[in-house]
């Protein structure tokens, strides 16, 4: 199959005799030759679409016959040429093929004349059927996704919120029919299919722009929507996490058939917060919706959350701080949470960002927190369960004499009680049997003078003292046996 054939030159010189050069074009932009079509002919169709006098039906309807050859060669080309009018084009060859009831039908489309040709129909299938959902989606959206401005000001960012949810899924169709081209490098062997994967490649580009600008229309509107429809906005922005994969892996393929680093956009993904975000302030609208509002959602976030005004859009600003709380921890959590303000910027997504430095340090964020506030009061609990034998030393030394230099010998010895375990034991048995006497002595010289009372202390310390030596009599009271 080198060169033209015969027949491609048999009705090449029909079209001719007939007048019709633009039949002529599109007849040698299809031939037999294995090749893409060529340049020259691509042009003339190109600029024949912005030409007033040009029937833009006549040149649809015979590429539409010349994709009904049986050689794939043929129909390949036709598909190439019609795709690539569609980019380049005028936009009113794309509307007819909108206002089409019936497209291309190559859906039971094979080549049986050799094993290249069974090979290529599959591409052949898929491509026919992308260019039909290309045409599809122009006729949903009444605009090609592809042609539409970018960026803040463009057509995706400055969207409604009906018309964005209606549009997202027709997008989100489109690109998934475009990465069922499923091509691997060693297939791309010939001309043909080579042009046909540069066309999908510059498509996919210009669609994930719009994509993304769709989604991050999306996540500004997403806190002001009402419950179905942050319900579906949130099923988008799952499906929207994972094509965001293989379109990364489609632009690697392009890396590695020739295309320029330069061309291919860095994908930067999404981070896991942002999820996490939608999720908390969609259980929040349904535990809202059940009247629980204030307890914490089953997901990671705060109890604050659903409470706060970002995640009621419904009402108003001034009637966020007569939400009814429930009673307990939440209730103060809730009262701290209510007064911020809606944010619209993606720099506020996040719920946990905004409400955190307001709810008090004393209510618990998560499950984990819940146990580990259990666990601290626990722990906090026990040394005054530890320290209450100290009362009975302290109790002994109630006197006005307290601040004098005896009355300081009492707290080391419960300082050492609490921090030492060794020492704790012998000061716990020496107050239980040596402390009650001199304590009752104490209190009854305290009522006589304050003289008695500052020798207590005094008294107190000896009785220990001479526990401690009763292990060796011999030995006076403040030595032991290495001195």
């Amino acid at each position: 199959m080198s060169g033209q054939t015969l027949t491609d030159r048999i009705a090449a010189a029909q079209y001719q005799l007939t007048g019709s050069d633009m039949a002529r074009a599109v007849c040698k932009a299809t031939t037999h030759e294995v090749m893409a079509p060529k340049k020259k002919h691509l042009e003339y169709l190109v600029s024949a679409t912005n030409t007033t006098n040009v029937n833009i039906p006549q040149m649809a309807d015979t590429l539409f016959e010349r994709s009904t050859n049986a050689s794939w060669v043929v129909v390949f080309k036709a598909l190439v040429t019609t795709h690539h009018i569609c980019v380049h084009g005028n936009e009113r060859f794309i509307q007819y093929l909108a206002s089409r009831t019936s497209l291309f039908n190559l859906s039971n489309f094979i080549d049986k004349t050799g094993s290249h040709g069974y090979d290529m129909s599959t591409f052949i299938r898929r491509y026919a059927r992308y260019l039909n959902e290309k045409a599809f989606a122009y006729r949903q959206m009444a605009f090609d996704f592809t042609r539409v401005k970018k960026g803040a000001e463009g057509v995706m960012r400055t969207m409604t919120t009906e018309k964005l949810l209606k549009g997202m899924p027709v997008l989100q169709t489109q690109i998934d029919t475009l990465l069922e081209f499923d091509v691997h490098p060693k297939e791309l062997n010939n001309g043909i299919i080579n042009a046909a994967f540069m066309l999908l490649f510059k498509d996919l580009v210009k669609l994930f722009a719009s994509y993304n600008d769709g989604i991050i229309n999306l996540l500004e509107k997403f806190f002001k929507m009402k419950k179905s429809d942050c319900k579906e906005a949130l099923e988008i922005y799952k499906r929207f996490l994972t094509r965001v994969t293989k379109i990364g892996e489609f632009m690697k393929l392009a890396e590695t058939v020739g295309v320029d680093k330069n061309d291919i956009p860095d994908i930067n993904y999404a981070p896991s917060s942002i999820l996490e975000s939608l999720e908390t302030h969609m259980n929040g609208l349904e535990d809202e919706k059940r009247g629980k509002k204030g307890e914490g959602s089953p997901t990671k976030g705060s109890p604050t959350n659903n409470v706060s005004p970002t995640s009621t859009p419904a009402k108003s600003t001034n009637a966020v701080p007569t939400l009814q709380p429930p009673p307990g921890d939440g209730a103060a959590a809730a009262g701290a949470a209510a007064p911020e303000p809606a944010e619209d910027s993606l720099l506020d997504l996040d719920p946990l960002a905004s409400s955190g430095p307001s709810a008090p340090s004393a209510a618990p964020t998560s499950w984990g927190d819940l146990l580990g506030s259990e666990m601290g009061d626990s722990l906090l609990s026990e040394p005054p369960l530890t320290a209450e034998p100290a009362p009975s030393s302290a109790a002994a030394t109630p006197t006005p004499a307290a601040a004098e230099p005896g009355g300081s010998l009492a707290p080391p010895t419960s300082t050492a009680a609490a921090t030492s375990p060794g020492a704790a034991n012998t000061d716990l048995l020496g107050d239980a049997f040596a402390t009650p006497a001199p304590a009752a002595e104490a209190t009854a010289a305290a009522a006589e003078g304050g003289a008695a009372a500052t020798s207590t202390p005094a008294a107190s310390a000896g009785a220990v003292l001479e526990q401690k030596a009763d292990s060796n009599p011999s030995l006076p009271p403040c030595c032991d046996g290495n001195g």
